[in-house]
């Protein structure tokens, strides 16, 4: 079969395309015939760094969408030819989804209806359950989205244009909040309002903080937020009071300074979302949730719902992490032959 391997950290150059024999799954185990990668930032950044602990190889790429083909034992075995999207493949593990054959934990395999492209399938992953966990975290418990669950709440969604940013904005539009979300052009609030946002801020060329106060004059009960080093002192002055700010995402070397007095008499929450070590109920509820969504269709890829798509070949893996890396708007997938 076709896989893509690394040996060490470095640049694309180090991604190389190989021919291995295809796997045969262990128990509790399912073998997946990819049909559509998903290529994540957190998927060239950890390409920079060294392997992890006992592997001499990985395989990169932690989501992915195709035909469960095999199964192990202590799996049900009718789950051969069901189609399904896969998580954290390669968490921990040498096998991702940058190949033709992949080995997964039954449970990170997951039934994807037959209406849904694997497109869709391959896109979900660590977007939607990043977007589903920052959503949740402020109820301190699983947290289930389902339609009317956010009613009455406002979100902001820092960087709507961006993959976390465009599922968070569906979930919350799903679950029945207000939605903000601030852009950096005008190309990008166009895919945000596709996305679903009831209201679209460009903080390059309007005061963000004032806008937002407009449309929110109680304040935002919920921010999605990319970038807390950067727009900590926004996201105070816009918060209400006993808010959440669910952060997720930051620079190698960013640094979140926060006022204590301003947090302290908002009851104002600084919330780190790493979804590879969410808790495990509250992992299982996003799993159930999305999957729900997704039937429902209530979360889509698409231009259609600003999320474009860019598909590379498996070969040219090298250039797609590098648009990736570039900031090539919309989601990058690889198409697996």
């Amino acid at each position: 079969m076709k896989s893509v391997v690394r040996t060490t950290a470095g640049g694309p150059e180090v991604l190389r395309l190989v021919e291995r024999p295809v796997p045969e799954p262990g128990p509790g185990e399912v073998r997946v015939r990819v049909h559509v990668s998903g290529v994540n930032p957190t998927d060239w950044r950890s390409r920079q760094r060294a392997l992890p602990p006992g592997m001499d190889e990985q395989v990169p790429h932690q989501d992915g969408a195709g035909v469960i083909d095999a199964v192990g034992p202590q799996v049900d075995p009718a789950r051969v030819g069901e189609r399904v999207w896969i998580w954290e493949a390669a968490w921990g593990r040498p096998w991702g989804t940058a190949q033709q054959y992949t080995l997964v934990a039954d449970r990170h395999a997951v039934a994807l209806p037959d209406h849904a492209p694997f497109e869709l399938g391959a896109a979900l992953g660590i977007p939607a359950l990043t977007a589903h966990r920052t959503l949740t975290v402020h109820d301190g418990g699983p947290g289930q989205i389902a339609p009317g669950t956010l009613r009455g709440t406002t979100v902001l969604v820092a960087g709507g244009a961006g993959a976390v940013g465009n599922a968070a904005i569906q979930l919350a539009r799903w679950g029945g909040a207000h939605v903000i979300t601030t852009v950096s052009s005008p190309a990008k609030a166009t895919l945000a309002h596709a996305a679903g946002a009831h209201h679209v801020v460009d903080y390059r060329t309007q005061d963000a903080t004032a806008e937002i106060r407009a449309l929110a004059p109680e304040g935002v009960d919920i921010v999605v937020e990319v970038a807390p080093g950067t727009n900590a002192a926004l996201d105070i002055a816009v918060t209400a009071p006993g808010a959440v700010v669910a952060y997720y995402s930051g620079s190698e070397d960013e640094q979140l300074s926060v006022p204590v007095l301003s947090s302290l008499a908002a009851n104002l929450r600084w919330q780190s979302v790493y979804v590879y070590t969410v808790p495990p109920a509250a992992k299982q509820q996003a799993l159930t949730d999305v999957a729900v969504a997704v039937d429902a269709r209530a979360l889509r890829v698409g231009e259609d719902v600003g999320m474009p798509l860019h598909l590379f070949p498996l070969e040219h893996i090298s250039d797609a992490h590098t648009a990736l890396e570039r900031g090539l708007v919309g989601k990058v997938l690889l198409d697996i032959p």
